[in-house]
């Protein structure tokens, strides 16, 4: 017999029936407002949803239950009754009275913790791995965050929004930047360059080397980050720096011609000048043709500064050190962009930008340069051997211009694979995927298809098919649905689920909308880079005081999902890598999903798409909660995640091959992006040949993003990188051992304890 309840500040009282009674009659009663008396069928009604709650509150064996625990079993009885739109309004009743109360109470628990627990103790500080969440300016930042966050959830977000949140029937993304930014952007750098910019201290004129140039890439990826909350993605990376190596290497040329002449004040002016004009007609200094009219060029110098004298050793030598000089000028410059973007910190130093460069169709001699050395770079790794993190390199695999031998850049698909096989990254895109090739346009790689190193792809424009290119425009916002969730609570019933599917879809568009309408009201002042400086696109030709709305209207709103094989575990009883059926039926599910997307994008003017989420973290929250609603669920909520959008579990065995196959068909659905990633043993530096026939795979199975995970070990010692078994096979150093100075010299690697 319950003979007491526990209140909300502790105290106990004596437990009475009559206020369950009554929560019920005013959950009853806000079904037909404008009446506020209750029928006598409805007090029966009462009467019995009231021995239910009781009879739950026996069962769960609680002597003394909670006011809370009391209210989850009333609102648990009313759905098991059917009663959706009464619990729907007990839940809503709940939610403002509990905002009333323990708004400060909350907050206070979580700055607490963040102050006295460590990472490894506190999901909340783990949350963003480019946040060290342990240090004053990141903790500063999650103070905010959290601050911002519950702010949101309980006086900006509509009531069923933020329960829908709670309770993990969706999840909003970056809830902290609701009304602050957007997500994220693809940075074209061309015109940015061209016409300079200011960072807010000052003017920058634009680059006159690759080296200055890769200096201001990073700026401008660091000042873009710091007026959003997400990724900052560099497009067109071998397009847009090619220039500055020609500058560089008009430099070199000149310098060198003036070594020759033993005179450092020789006339070479018109010989920089002509190397200016060259590029200008054919987009390259360094061709073979081009070269031949530079080498003219460079005679006619040395016959004006002495005309006696036979020249020809002289401009060979000139003309192939220039090129040596720009190289390695090049390679520096993209071993520092690397270095940069794994130090510089952004938002108040508390964190690394989370950057991507593009790259792969470039087929002028400056643009392989640049390509060549950003992968020799990343070879290298860091400074201590460490494999670098940023930028996430994508490289852009296309027919005719690097997938087989004779294509003019399948030396560097080969080069790109072997570094990815050592070091993970660049990771692939596939331009001929037809959801990819019907946007390009013949010599405009503005128009090729990139993507921000998470999976995001923002290309189709509806709001203005002029704009259908990719640098100066990003994803606004996306909101994850958890489909397990709504599997579950589906008990089975296909119809019922694509029900509540539909109605979360279209709450999922109100609250996209609700955030738009927020956004869109800032001024350019609010983002003095990203507006102010004419990154976003068509942003050049507002006032400060204008406002973004009509520019993001380019922009993408993005519905994404997460764990489609549990979902079909739930409905089925299988997941669509082990029947047909099973994956029929996945294909239907984000199908239906895409189609929702497209109508709403045709209906209300502006672009929704649908997104395979990255859900790293995000997988954990939503299982945590269903577990502890739903219990252990054999394939569903029986381990600590959800499997990763409409992958396979990584927990089934399957071979590569059948892998790929399986998921390429659904990455043309998810037109906001998506990834296919393979997990591959050994050390694949020995076998790169397999390492490219299963990145030309993917390309032949629909893929549209992959990415091959491997595993990689680094000495601390020698630094060697690679597959290391007990014994490092570079300094033969075993796990715990050390290994003597002599045996370090005799391998090259510099040892500090020397002196």
């Amino acid at each position: 017999m319950i003979r007491f309840i526990v209140k909300r500040d502790g105290r106990k009282v004596s437990f009475n029936e009559d206020k369950i009674s009554n929560a019920i009659r005013k959950a009853l009663i806000s079904s037909h407002p404008d009446d506020k008396s209750t029928s006598a069928s409805e007090e029966q009604l009462i009467e019995k949803l009231t021995r239910q709650v009781v009879s739950e509150i026996e069962k769960e064996n609680l002597q003394e239950p909670s006011v809370e625990n009391t209210q989850d079993i009333i609102e648990k009885v009313l759905i098991q009754n059917e009663m959706a739109q009464e619990a729907k309004n007990f839940i809503l009743y709940r939610q403002n009275r509990t905002n009333a109360r323990i708004y400060n109470t909350e907050l206070t628990k979580i700055y607490r913790d963040l102050t006295s627990k460590s990472t490894a103790d506190m999901d909340l500080k783990r949350e963003n791995a480019n946040i060290d969440a342990n240090a004053p300016m990141g903790l500063m930042l999650r103070f905010g965050s959290e601050g911002s966050k519950d702010y949101v959830r309980r006086y900006v977000l509509r009531p069923e929004h933020s329960i829908a949140h709670s309770r993990g029937d969706i999840h909003i993304h970056d809830l902290d930047f609701y009304m602050l930014t957007i997500n994220c952007c693809q940075i074209g750098l061309k015109d940015l360059f061209k016409r300079g910019f200011s960072t807010g201290h000052g003017f920058l004129r634009e680059p006159q080397s690759i080296q200055s140039a890769a200096a201001l890439c990073c700026i401008a990826i660091q000042s873009n980050q710091n007026d959003m909350h997400g990724g900052q993605s560099i497009p067109l990376f071998e397009y847009d720096l090619a220039p500055y190596v020609a500058i560089s290497y008009s430099k070199h040329l000149c310098k060198v011609v003036c070594i020759c002449l033993r005179n450092d004040d020789a006339k070479v002016d018109d010989l920089k000048a002509y190397c200016k004009e060259i590029y200008a007609k054919f987009n390259t200094c360094l061709s073979d043709e081009t070269q031949a009219l530079i080498r003219n060029k460079v005679i006619e110098v040395f016959k004006r500064e002495d005309p006696n004298k036979d020249h020809q050793a002289d401009v060979d030598y000139v003309l192939s050190e220039a090129i040596k000089l720009t190289e390695r000028e090049t390679y520096q410059a993209m071993e520092a962009l690397i270095h940069n973007l794994n130090s510089m910190q952004s938002r108040a130093g508390a964190q690394v930008p989370f950057s991507s460069i593009n790259y792969g169709t470039g087929t002028m001699p400056e643009h392989r340069m640049i390509m060549k050395n950003v992968l020799l770079a990343t070879d290298a790794g860091l400074g201590g051997g460490e494999t670098p993190i940023f930028p996430v390199q994508i490289f852009k695999v296309k027919d005719g211009v690097n997938t087989k031998k004779g294509d003019p850049n399948f030396d560097l698909f080969e080069l790109a694979c072997k570094v990815s096989a050592k070091r993970l990254f660049p990771n692939f895109s596939f331009l001929d995927a037809p959801y990819n090739a019907m946007y390009y346009k013949e010599g405009h790689p503005e128009t090729e298809v990139a993507l921000m190193g998470c999976r995001t792809r923002v290309v189709s424009n509806y709001f203005d098919k002029t704009k259908e290119v990719i640098p100066g425009r990003g994803n606004l916002s996306f909101t994850t649905i958890n489909l397990p969730r709504l599997a579950i609570e589906a008990h089975g019933s296909i119809s019922k689920f694509y029900e509540s599917l539909d109605e979360l879809i279209y709450m999922v568009f109100d609250q996209l909308m609700d955030r738009f309408k927020i956004i869109a009201k800032k001024q350019v002042l609010n983002y003095p880079f990203l507006m102010g400086q004419g990154v976003w696109i068509d942003s050049e030709r507002l006032n400060p005081e204008d406002t973004i709305e009509d520019v993001i209207k380019n922009g993408t709103m993005s519905v994404g999902f997460i764990g489609l094989a549990e979902c079909l575990v739930a409905l089925i009883g299988k997941h669509h890598g082990e029947s047909k059926e099973a994956f029929d039926l996945g294909y239907q599910i984000l199908k239906y999903m895409r189609d929702i997307c497209d109508k709403h994008t045709v209906d209300t003017g502006l672009n929704f798409s649908l997104f395979s989420t990255p859900a790293e973290g995000l997988s954990g929250r939503f299982v945590k909660i269903d577990k502890k609603l739903y219990g252990i669920i054999p394939g569903v909520t029986d381990r600590e995640y959800y499997t990763n959008s409409f992958h396979v579990p990584v927990y089934y065995e399957i071979s590569a091959a059948e892998k790929i196959r399986i998921e390429g068909p659904f990455h043309e659905l998810c037109n906001a992006g998506s990834i296919s990633y393979i997990e591959m043993d050994g050390d694949l530096t020995k076998n790169i040949e397999a390492f490219e026939k299963v990145i030309l795979y993917m390309k032949e199975c629909g893929v549209g993003y992959g990415s091959i995970n491997h595993p990689v070990d680094r000495c601390p010692v020698c630094n060697y990188v690679g597959i290391i078994g007990d014994v490092c096979p570079r300094c033969g150093r075993r796990d715990g051992e050390g290994v003597s100075i002599e045996r370090l010299r005799k391998l090259g690697v510099g040892c500090i304890c020397t002196g």
